[in-house]
């Protein structure tokens, strides 16, 4: 069933507010997923503050040419569905942990990252950073080391002495 300019019009200001208000946007190609799959990704999204939404390519082109992005808009074969959050890395990283799963089915195609457009290469890339507790923990780790060896050579030289 056709959508009349109304609805369009509505899509493309929901499609604007949510360019506008997301840190980051990946495209997803959605092309043959199943309903199942489609409500456990949104499912898993939504619990790490991420959200999905669905629209015609030619009406998520129209919001994303109000915003002024730096490079040119990657290639959206397929289906395609936005990815979007307020964390930079999230989105990339949710959808990518569903392509690892569903490896037809759904793929990133490309995005928005820090202001810019971005390549399927490219996004895949920032997908695989791991979340912030992660990387602070792999931050104490490296800080820790060492002086866990610092102290492991003294208590060896302090039995030494004994």
């Amino acid at each position: 069933m056709a959508r009349t300019k109304e609805q369009k019009k509505s899509i493309v200001e929901k499609l604007g507010t949510i360019v506008k208000g997301s840190k980051s946007l990946v495209f997803v190609n959605i092309h043959g997923l199943q309903v199942a799959d489609a409500t456990a990704m949104r499912r898993a999204l939504k619990a790490d503050e991420v959200g999905l939404f669905v629209a015609k390519k030619t009406l998520t082109r129209l919001a994303l040419e109000a915003e002024k992005y730096a490079g040119s808009l990657p290639d959206m074969p397929g289906e395609l569905a936005l990815a979007y959050g307020a964390d930079l890395v999230a989105p990339a990283r949710g959808v990518y942990d569903f392509q690892k799963k569903l490896k037809d089915k759904v793929s990133i195609v490309g995005g928005v990252f820090d202001g810019s457009y971005m390549g399927k290469d490219e996004m895949t890339a920032i997908a695989a950073i791991p979340p912030l507790k992660t990387l602070y923990g792999m931050f104490a780790n490296v800080v820790n080391s060492p002086i866990q060896g610092l102290v492991m050579a003294l208590d060896q030289i302090a039995k030494k002495k004994q």
